[in-house]
């Protein structure tokens, strides 16, 4: 169990060791190193099982750790919440050294996650990105997309960013519509979930569509289909809340007519 308060009174505990959004593996196979004296260098990070714990990015190697897609396969759902603050407190320790004002170097602040500049006082803290992903159906057809991006044969739910000035709802419309060319109805929050690839908060959604008829658009999609729950393709991994729509959407459905 994660428990989000930093460990600063500790002098010494577990470490997660990270190099380019590569995780070092410990003697246990599990992500943690064992319990060590901390240097300054590293972030106190949270508490795992009671247990502090630190964070070491490093600046070389890691290329043959496993990568935090590669982790989140392997490990219980239960790791997702240490794995996911690990690889987005890395990354923006890693990409904030500097100031985003005037260029100066940044200081790590002990009491919280933020780094500040002496120069001109910017301070920064971790960044979340606030995303929409959204399960489209229509009866109990669903929606699935391919990014160009994806393994092949894998199809996914529709996501985006939220534009500046916009609501989550506004988003799910405006991101449905640009994709595939879908009116939708009625949409229904289902939950969050942070995304540590490298630091969005995915907001998801289900959407009831007007129609079946889509037009895609051929740059962020690939390909879209409507799929029946009796002949699905290649989904996207367990530990996704894309992955979690899809199977509530199956859950919700079994045993009705198509």
């Amino acid at each position: 169990m994660l428990r989000r308060e930093l460990p600063l009174e500790a002098a010494s505990g577990r470490v997660i060791r990270i190099a380019a959004g590569r995780i070092a593996p410990g003697p246990d196979a599990t992500p943690l190193q064992p319990e060590q004296a901390w240097t300054a260098e590293m972030q106190p990070l949270c508490y795992w099982h009671d247990e502090p714990v630190a964070l070491a990015v490093e600046a070389h190697g890691g290329g043959d750790w496993p990568d935090g897609r590669s982790w989140l396969a392997r490990l219980p759902e239960s790791w997702f919440p240490l794995v996911s603050t690990a690889l987005q407190v890395s990354a923006w320790l890693r990409d904030h050294r500097y100031c985003g004002r005037c260029g100066a170097g940044s200081i790590r602040l002990d009491g919280e996650f933020a780094m500040h500049c002496d120069a001109c006082g910017l301070r920064n803290y971790p960044r979340i990105s606030p995303c929409i992903i959204t399960l489209v159906t229509h009866g109990n057809a669903m929606l699935l997309a391919r990014s160009p991006r994806f393994p092949p044969g894998r199809f996914s739910t529709l996501a985006g960013f939220i534009e500046p000035g916009e609501s989550a709802e506004e988003a799910v419309h405006r991101e449905i519509f640009e994709e595939v060319g879908l009116t939708v109805g009625r949409i229904r929050y289902y939950r969050s979930q942070a995304w540590p690839f490298p630091h969005a908060l995915m907001l998801g959604f289900f959407a009831e569509a007007a129609s079946r008829r889509i037009r895609i658009d051929g740059v962020e999609i690939a390909d879209a289909a409507w799929f029946m729950p009796q002949r699905l393709p290649q989904l996207p991994p367990p530990y996704s809340i894309s992955r979690a729509l899809i199977e509530t959407h199956l859950a919700e459905v079994k045993g009705s007519p198509c």
